[in-house]
């Protein structure tokens, strides 16, 4: 059983900074990229940051400047740093893993429970 566990999330006054991070656990044979999405309410989940097991990174134009996307492959964690927030950043963000199990031979996608991050003042 794979699991993925989040953390970070929280209130912030525009401007400020978190950082969010989410490690995979359970039986994994490879992970092949880790991302990050959001969701505001109202509006559909939303590609944040994903970075891929060799360091590509893709991020969404609204974060490009501001979001870092970063891994450590060997306690199979992603991590966002988000600076300079904004009150549109205001969502629920959720961790992807797609990954193979160890009991598999094909690909999934796994999802965190999500975490809040709210951006006020």
């Amino acid at each position: 059983q794979v699991q993925l566990v989040e953390s970070g999330g929280g209130f912030v006054q525009p401007g400020g900074s978190l950082r969010l991070a989410c490690a995979a656990s359970g039986s994994i044979f490879t992970i092949n990229a880790m991302g990050w999405y959001r969701q505001a309410p109202g509006k559909e989940r939303e590609l944040v940051a994903t970075m891929t097991g060799g360091g590509y990174t893709n991020y969404a134009d609204s974060v490009k400047g501001r979001f870092t996307i970063s891994r450590d492959n060997a306690k199979n964690t992603v991590y966002l740093q988000m600076n300079s927030l904004k009150p549109e950043d205001t969502a629920v963000y959720y961790c992807n893993a797609r990954l193979i199990p160890g009991s598999s031979w094909r690909e999934y996608d796994y999802w965190g429970q999500g975490t809040q991050v709210t951006v006020s003042s």
